[in-house]
């Protein structure tokens, strides 16, 4: 399976959240296609251990997108609590976006 790569120049989407009583900006990027390329996670506590688990776990859900994993599926692997809501930023994102299923 080979890496779909991105152009150096394309628009992103970016919005805030919370998450445990933490703020996150979050940035999203689409292939031509309208599915998700990329996303950056960070907040305001820069070299935090929730600053660098948030932007850690964008890198590899990054990644995986690119490689051709469905946004849906990443989305449905993270972790919930018990009534369904999230537990991380990742997973925040993932649900703000109310991302539908790769089209590729």
């Amino acid at each position: 399976m080979s890496r779909r790569r991105l152009p150096n120049r394309r628009p992103a989407e970016t919005f805030g959240i919370e998450v445990g009583g933490l703020n996150y900006v979050v940035s999203v990027g689409r292939f031509d296609d309208g599915s998700l390329a990329e996303i950056f996670i960070s907040n305001g506590k820069a070299g935090s251990d929730s600053d660098t688990a948030a932007r850690d776990s964008a890198v590899v859900a990054s990644i995986a997108l690119q490689y051709g994993v469905p946004a849906e599926v990443i989305r449905r692997a993270l972790m919930r609590n018990r009534d369904g809501s999230v537990c991380g930023p990742l997973g925040a994102a993932f649900d703000r976006q109310q991302l539908p299923e790769d089209v590729s």
